[in-house]
């Protein structure tokens, strides 16, 4: 499996998400919920806006970097597309959406 086919597999998740809204951009597919941007789809590569925790633990993986999104998003573009890079990519891409359901709002961290 290539970049360009984990970028179709979250985008087809997305799809199933409930409320979610995948809407094409110039060069990619936006995620929402309730208007809420939780997602972009391009290239191979897959952003996400996730917990404060969830992005500290996603940017101590392999391939994942600190988004130039801003705090919390993380840009997910595998080297080697494998199932254990599908399985975090959806993963994350759950957690961003319910998140986005919550509002995004993030309290603190639990010590």
């Amino acid at each position: 499996m290539s970049g360009a086919d984990l970028t179709v597999l979250v985008a087809e998740r997305a799809r199933g998400l409930e409320g979610a809204v995948v809407t094409p951009v110039e060069g990619g597919l936006e995620l929402r919920l309730d208007g809420e941007q939780f997602g972009i789809v391009s290239g191979g590569a897959v952003e996400l806006r996730l917990r404060r925790e969830v992005a500290a633990a996603a940017l101590r993986t392999p391939d994942a970097t600190a988004s130039s999104r801003g705090p919390g998003w993380v840009r997910f573009e595998p080297a080697v597309v494998d199932e254990f890079a599908r399985d975090r990519a959806v993963a994350w891409l759950e957690s961003a959406w319910r998140f986005a359901d919550e509002g995004g709002v993030d309290g603190p961290l639990l010590a």
